[in-house]
């Protein structure tokens, strides 16, 4: 054996430790917070005169070892996995797109319309992909208004995006109220897409087809974002707008790019909800899903295996919170509580060693 190879022979264990040792290092920065926010859970639980230990066992036992429940918890992954590809564009290009509820209720409002109103008269299939298409297009244009005043006038976009959200929150209502409303209804609503004509139900379970649909997004977005040069390039226009300059890049092109391309997924979002679960939207419907993905991707560092991973565990926790707080008699608040807790103590996990490295370095 020469010297080079008993060097690589004694340093090959030291590798391994460690990756083992980063491997639990990550393992703990998840576990830690998780632990601790339960903690927490459990003793406002008892202050409430609730078990703790059954409240938990029942969330395990709906949200996880439930089929029915898995099979609820993939479905309501479907329009959060598409939101946070969505974000997961604007935020890698330095755009803070937190217009998501406006363009995700009105790409909603619309999908609702064109698969109620033309069901009847059109095939199935084509009702669906109609639906997709003009969602995915009325989000895309809806980011265009804070997407130009970003990239001609400098405007801050997080003002611009919330303001464009709430008046999309107003028109979506407006339009499901006055032009969209079914007049054979007391209860303001689009009409109604029958459930035959609706994204096709996989393997004889509630699953439907925009699941699939959502988990490709998210790892297409994920491929595109770290793999090709379209990704570097919104990755350069995030981490500096002078350097993206400097290289010859049009940022107007790649800001206005960057916005439609968020919106139109989350628009897509707003699809999958309709046409897959819904099959109508109501007046004043607003699941605020924008509020809930977005700590979500932030805290996955915009990586959409990451996302994929912390969709999946939001999902498990509410539809097994959900079960749990009505055993419990506690108002479903108790699961948005938990959740809030989780996310607040991965954050502040987060903060600590976001300080902790250029003390280490």
């Amino acid at each position: 054996m020469t010297g080079n190879d008993r060097l690589a022979a004694v340093g090959q264990p030291s590798r391994r430790r460690r990756a083992t040792h980063q491997s639990l290092k990550a393992a703990a920065r998840v576990v830690g917070p998780v632990a601790f926010a339960l903690a927490i859970g459990a003793i406002v639980l008892a202050l409430l005169g609730r078990d703790p230990v059954q409240y938990y066992a029942d969330v395990v036992q709906r949200g996880l070892l439930s089929r029915l429940g898995l099979q609820e918890a993939a479905i309501r992954m479907a329009p959060l996995l598409l939101i946070g590809a969505g974000l997961i564009v604007a935020f890698r290009a330095g755009l803070w797109n937190l217009g998501v509820d406006g363009q995700f209720l009105l790409a909603a409002a619309v999908a609702a319309a064109l698969g109620g109103g033309l069901a009847a008269a059109v095939p199935s299939p084509f009702v669906l992909v109609l639906g997709f298409a003009a969602a995915a297009a009325v989000a895309a244009v809806w980011s265009l208004v804070p997407a130009l005043l970003k990239a001609r006038h400098g405007i801050n976009e997080i003002v611009s995006t919330l303001m464009t959200s709430f008046i999309g929150i107003s028109l979506a209502n407006l339009l499901v109220k006055i032009p969209f409303n079914d007049p054979e209804t007391t209860v303001p609503q689009t009409r109604t897409l029958p459930l035959d004509d609706r994204l096709p139900r996989l393997f004889d379970t509630p699953i439907h087809l925009g699941v699939l649909l959502s988990l490709a997004a998210i790892v297409a977005v994920h491929l595109a974002m770290t793999r090709t040069a379209f990704g570097l390039r919104l990755q350069i226009l995030g981490g500096s707008p002078a350097a993206a300059r400097h290289a010859g890049l049009n940022l107007t092109r790649l800001t206005v790019g960057a916005f439609a391309l968020s919106a139109g997924l989350i628009g897509l979002g707003g699809a999958v909800e309709i046409l897959g679960v819904w099959g109508t939207m109501r007046a004043d419907w607003n699941p605020a899903y924008g509020l809930l993905v977005v700590p979500l991707v932030l805290l996955a560092r915009c990586h959409g295996i990451g996302v994929l991973v912390l969709v999946f565990a939001f999902s498990v926790l509410s539809i097994g919170g959900e079960t749990a707080a009505r055993r419990a008699d506690l108002p479903n608040y108790m699961t948005l509580v938990l959740i809030a807790l989780v996310l607040g103590f991965l954050a502040i996990v987060e903060y600590l060693e976001r300080r902790r490295r250029p003390a280490a370095g």
